[in-house]
């Protein structure tokens, strides 16, 4: 079995080589770039399970190449990594296609554990069935697209985690906290009004696209639960 590959892009060759030697030590493959030219390429040619991303390149804005990678490798694990600690930059990359931010300077070891995690989360992906299906609702895990009655449904990346999250354990509350690290593994850690609001808004895109169908119910000092349910 192949090494699963990580690349990283940014411009600082002194931090690449610090952590590909981190990442070789795990059995992982690396490949480095410094633009995100080059790792375009690098994408098209090495084929990588999960990439490194620097919001600041010298010829390009990492949020804009994490949006079209995004679109062109839909089972890509990204982490974005940035000197800037912004918060708002953090939900813009989580928005826009990104799995992971982690901002410099970062602990090596929380660098591989949110690898690891991003690794073990594609595992099930790969080895599993490509769908879920439910009466009237079907999500493509490897397209990452979502269909209610006969309509797609457009999602940002953390409403699709939720919903993911969700149909994988049909039955089952979750607790705020479960759906939290659903979103993204690691030390942040998002409140629990915010994972509402963004259930809230899941919740309205899928009435708005299948009227009549419902599929996540509010459990009362728990979280939320998948329940799938016909007209």
């Amino acid at each position: 079995m192949s090494k699963p590959l990580v690349l990283i892009v940014d411009d600082d060759a002194e931090l690449n080589a610090m952590v590909a030697e981190l990442l070789l030590r795990e059995g992982w493959a690396v490949h480095t770039v410094l633009t995100a030219g080059d790792g375009e390429r690098a994408l098209e040619a090495w084929q990588p399970e999960v990439a490194l991303l620097d919001v600041m390149l010298p010829d390009a804005n990492g949020f804009d190449v994490c949006r079209r990678w995004r679109g062109l490798r839909p089972a890509l694990g990204i982490v974005m990594l940035t000197a800037r600690g912004d918060p708002m930059d953090r939900v813009l990359g989580l928005e826009i296609g990104a799995d992971d931010y982690l901002a410099k300077p970062f602990e090596p070891r929380e660098l591989v554990a949110r690898v690891r995690a991003l690794l073990r989360r594609q595992a099930p992906g790969r080895a599993d069935a490509s769908q879920l299906r439910f009466d009237g609702l079907t999500i493509n895990l490897l397209q990452r697209e979502v269909l209610a009655g006969a309509q797609a449904v457009a999602l940002t990346t953390v409403e699709y985690k939720l919903l993911v999250a969700l149909a994988r354990a049909p039955g089952a509350a979750l607790s705020r906290a479960r759906l939290s690290e659903a979103v993204q593994a690691g030390s942040y850690k998002p409140l629990d009004r915010t994972v509402d609001v963004q259930v809230a808004r899941l919740r309205r895109k899928l009435a708005e696209a299948a009227p009549g169908l419902e599929w996540i119910d509010t459990v009362r000092g728990e979280g939320y639960v998948f329940v799938p349910r016909g007209h």
